[in-house]
């Protein structure tokens, strides 16, 4: 008996399985139009469209009585009307492993580099998941180490928290990125590379984020030079990796830079569907990925782990209140502002202590904790609204001691404040540092010196 099912199974595995196939009947700039599929093929599905030239992997983004609308992984180069279009009907989503830690993989979860190690996981995750339920998550964790001195001490970040990092170009959003990369106490870094400069991927993994930190990381890359479709598919796969450790009861901390990128990628493809521009041109769907993506990130459910969301934002000419900015900073649980000004006066990471906030203040600190940074805050503060007068002399040393002492406490401060890329330090020194130059500036802070950092 069990030979004839042996037999059995052998002529099964040998058949081949049904082939739904539909023909182009046009082609317009990046969207394609396939008739035959309709009744067969849904929206997010994938399809093969087999031109001349090679198979061109394509997406349905679209539905008409004509028939579908693709958009291409790829290019259209050499399909022609009447090129037949395969329905895929199997292996379609993610299958993440451990052994994809220390690899490059691309959007759609290709390595990019050779690794033995590396092999495909046995669960299939969909890249679209949906977040956790609100009431089925767990809170968010204590702090985590980031040996960043500035983000330990005035914008602390905590396991399960995302934030946002808002800077104009060249500020120095990768450079911060690969110092969280290489010094937070995370179990697993996952990296989204959305839309980078092709030239700069290979500088930031050995340079900017180094063996140390490639150890422990997987890095998904889509250059600017992709399709959109594998622009935004990288930050969805990013994301799907990232759960999948967490639900394995790691400690992820993920990065994607940039979601302004992810925005531009989504905006491409929704006016390739017919959607209308919107605001400054994004069409609906742009502001309703958004939250679907980033709130995926956060804590886990019970006997998971959790994610920690870096998202860097880059904004469009300084502006803060553009529009993506504006919708992602409603999202998040925080945000970090690099200042231009800050950065060219080589202070670098060029963080805006004054309009930066952790939105899991004052809970994360404890009491002597958050009595040092309120003062330190309080000092930069003032010295930030006297710096013009004090710059041009107009003010005169003497007339207000809560002022001078500001002006002392500033220049401790702005020296404090900057850090090499390959700089650490751990959260209680940079309390203990910033504690002494308080006392030393005359600044009365108010806890028992034996409770101080």
């Amino acid at each position: 008996m069990s030979k004839v099912f042996l037999e059995l199974k052998s002529k099964i595995s040998s058949l081949e399985s049904t082939r739904i196939i539909g023909r182009v009947s046009a082609i317009s700039g990046m969207s394609l139009t396939v008739a035959g599929l309709q009744h067969a093929a849904g929206i997010g599905q994938r399809c093969v469209v087999k031109g001349a030239k090679k198979p061109v992997l394509a997406e349905v983004i679209g539905a008409r009585d004509d028939g579908l609308q693709l958009l291409p992984f790829g290019t259209w180069d050499g399909v022609a009307i009447g090129d037949p279009v395969e329905l895929v009907q199997h292996d379609v989503g993610l299958r993440p492993d451990d052994s994809w830690i220390g690899t490059v993989i691309d959007g759609l979860g290709r390595p990019m580099t050779i690794s033995p190690r590396f092999k495909k996981g046995r669960t299939r995750r969909s890249d679209r998941a949906e977040p956790p339920p609100a009431f089925g998550r767990r809170r968010v964790g204590p702090k985590l180490q980031t040996a960043v001195k500035c983000i330990d001490v005035f914008t602390p970040l905590c396991q399960g928290q995302r934030m946002g990092i808002f800077a104009g170009s060249g500020v120095g959003k990768s450079t911060l990125m690969a110092m969280l990369a290489r010094n937070t106490n995370a179990d697993v870094i996952v990296i989204g590379l959305v839309g980078e400069r092709g030239r700069e991927v290979q500088e930031f993994i050995q340079e900017d984020l180094g063996p140390e930190g490639m150890a422990r990381s997987v890095v998904v890359v889509a250059t600017g030079d992709e399709a959109p479709l594998m622009r935004r598919q990288a930050a969805y796969t990013a994301t799907t990796v990232a759960e999948h450790f967490r639900s394995a009861g790691k400690q992820v901390l993920l990065l994607l830079d940039s979601v302004t990128r992810f925005a531009m990628a989504q905006r491409e493809i929704g006016l390739s569907g017919g959607e209308p521009p919107t605001t400054k041109g994004y069409p609906p769907t742009v502001f309703s990925e958004l939250p679907h993506l980033l709130e995926r990130a956060g804590p886990g459910c019970e006997g998971e782990g959790d994610i920690t969301a870096i998202y860097t934002v880059l904004v469009d000419g300084d502006d803060m209140n553009e529009p993506i900015a504006d919708a992602i900073r409603g999202i998040v649980d925080g945000h970090l502002v690099l200042d231009r000004n800050i950065a060219e006066k080589n202070r670098y990471p060029a963080i805006n202590i004054q309009r930066s906030i952790s939105r899991m203040l004052p809970a994360c600190h404890s009491d002597e904790e958050y009595k040092i940074m309120h003062e330190a805050r309080k000092a930069l503060a003032r010295y930030a609204d006297m710096e013009d007068l004090i710059r041009v002399g107009a003010y005169k040393p003497g007339t207000d001691p809560e002022i001078d002492a500001a002006a002392q406490f500033h220049k401790g401060a702005d020296v404090f404040l900057a850090q090499r890329k390959s700089e650490k330090l751990s959260s209680d020194q940079s309390f203990a540092e910033l504690f002494r130059l308080l006392l030393e500036a005359g600044i009365d802070v108010p806890i028992d010196l034996g409770a101080a950092p």
